[in-house]
């Protein structure tokens, strides 16, 4: 599987402008999925804005980001902030997932930062479980963001089948070390490889760290490859990955945590996930 890794900074409150960076980073590419930051849509720091910026379930939005994956022939993954389908009036941090098909996906940030400079939990509801999403062929895990630190969303995802993380973040150049040593920690305690895009640029005197990634299942470092493209911000960049997915299934045996996990749910940490447990150990 191949993978565009898009290192961008959005305009705050500018949608149109950060859908319009969206299509032209896909202009004359092929990949498979196209991943961009937590937030990308509107921006990070929106305050009560975020009602008003927040994507309606079959908004205009929407049908755009339908428009640019079906013209780009790639599945899509980008940060939003969206109204909620269940409770009226609440706004979830989530990453959207299109396919060229037109199907669409959702999961909501789990665990939201609400100290230093972050106000998450002032303006966002939080999700309770984390499940895969069918995306190019394959389940792929979603989390954003501060999710990194409770490996129990991780944990969750794998035993749903995930065969791909993928982490979306709008985190600060402070953190960027701590991003650094978890995870490849995540890849390896659930045996499955993980794709990292963290944004770039400034936004209410938070600075944003970039430092996008990916690992193998056994926590090795991916090399990215950098792309010309529709960049020019500061420390902006396009990166590509190619990411063998059929590996995992050589390397779980040698590793079997998620066999062993599935084999006692009451201690595998994935709290408030489905009962039901669809990882089947493969012989």
């Amino acid at each position: 599987m191949r993978l565009l890794l898009a290192e961008l900074a959005p305009r705050r409150g500018a949608t149109d402008a950060n859908l319009d960076r969206i299509a032209a980073s896909l202009v004359g590419r092929r990949v498979d999925i196209a991943v961009f930051p937590e937030l990308f849509v509107t921006g990070y720091a929106l305050g009560d804005r975020v009602h008003r910026l927040a994507l309606a379930a079959d908004g205009p939005e929407m049908d755009r980001l339908d428009a640019i994956a079906r013209d780009a022939r790639t599945a899509l993954v980008v940060g939003a902030p969206r109204a909620s389908s269940e409770r009226v009036g609440e706004v979830e941090n989530v990453a959207l997932a299109v396919a060229p098909g037109g199907d669409r996906h959702h999961r909501a940030k789990r665990y939201l930062p609400t100290y230093g400079p972050f106000e998450e939990g002032q303006f966002f509801s939080p999700a309770a479980r984390s499940d895969p999403v069918p995306l190019a062929g394959h389940a792929v895990g979603l989390a954003i963001c501060y999710d990194a630190f409770f490996p129990e969303v991780f944990r969750a995802l794998a035993l749903g089948g995930a065969d791909l993380l993928i982490l979306l973040s709008a985190s600060p150049v402070t953190s960027r070390r701590l991003f650094e040593r978890i995870l490849p920690a995540r890849a390896i305690e659930n045996a499955t490889p993980l794709v990292f895009v963290n944004r770039t640029g400034v936004e209410d005197g938070i600075v944003f760290g970039g430092g996008s990634g990916a690992w193998d299942a056994r926590g090795e470092p991916i090399p990215l490859e950098e792309r010309p493209g529709a960049v020019g911000g500061p420390g902006e960049h396009l990166f590509e990955v190619e990411i063998d997915l059929n590996a995992i299934r050589g390397w779980r045996p040698f590793r079997p945590v998620l066999r062993d996990a599935a084999a006692r749910p009451e201690s595998s940490g994935a709290a408030g996930t489905a009962p039901e447990l669809r990882f089947q150990p493969r012989p």
